[in-house]
């Protein structure tokens, strides 16, 4: 079997290997089947598409509406090699499912508008399916309107041309596909409870909330309903495991 890969940018090892573990978790690959590249030690090697299955990418502390002046080195560095890499996706329909910073990439390569203040709390909010988001491959046999974790600073309003909206919450686009394989989600499919726990320790002082509210925070998460979520990874696997 070809294995799936996993595009990451957390600089924490802890919020990386946890990333990783729950990607690994939630859509039931093993780690032998998920392999990592991590963008934010300068990881950038040459990838053949055809080597994988299919192709995940992970968020991060990164925005993509940011100026040059306010984006990390690491961020800098990474962002050339990877719009190369997702031109190359999106040109070639693959397989992928970028999450959160992930859409947002997507997005401003299509042409979108990626802006600062349409964001969401780190929390569960409710998400809704489009009409054309119930008949998708990836959302099969998951209910039209569900829970999932988000915590983000910028967002989209609008699908770029070329992409369709599959899902949205009351704050911003949160679901969309372009061509036949290429997925983009602002909700966080991967994140459970304690995979939450850890990011708001890792970013409590990254202005996502106020930092004595972390344990509050925590203390949600564990209250709310996420179980469908994870389904998406799932069926990105069935769908795509060669």
């Amino acid at each position: 079997m070809k294995p799936f890969l996993l595009l990451q940018s957390r600089p924490e090892d802890v919020t990386s290997d946890d990333e990783h573990r729950a990607f690994c978790q939630l859509s039931g690959l093993d780690e032998s089947q998920l392999l990592r590249v991590r963008m934010d030690k300068g990881e950038l090697p040459e990838v053949d598409l055809n080597d994988y299955s299919g192709v995940f990418m992970g968020g991060g502390p990164g925005n993509v509406s940011y100026d040059e002046s306010q984006k990390s080195e690491m961020q800098r560095n990474f962002e050339p090699w990877l719009y190369g890499l997702l031109g190359r996706v999106i040109a070639e329909d693959k397989p992928f499912l970028g999450v959160c910073l992930g859409m947002g990439m997507l997005v401003k390569l299509c042409g979108g508008e990626v802006k600062m203040g349409i964001s969401e709390p780190v929390e569960s909010v409710e998400i809704v399916l489009t009409e054309v988001g119930r008949g998708d491959q990836l959302l099969k046999n998951i209910t039209d309107e569900f829970s999932a974790f988000v915590g983000h600073k910028e967002g989209v309003e609008v699908a770029p041309g070329g992409a369709v909206e599959l899902a949205r919450s009351a704050t911003c686009l949160q679901m969309i596909r372009i061509g036949a394989n290429v997925y983009g989600t602002q909700f966080h499919p991967e994140l459970d409870p304690g995979g939450l726990a850890i990011r708001v320790e890792a970013y409590k002082n990254l202005g996502y909330f106020h930092p004595d509210e972390a344990d509050d925070v925590i203390a949600a998460a564990w209250q709310a309903d996420v179980q469908w979520p994870p389904k998406i990874l799932q069926n990105f696997v069935k769908v795509y495991q060669q």
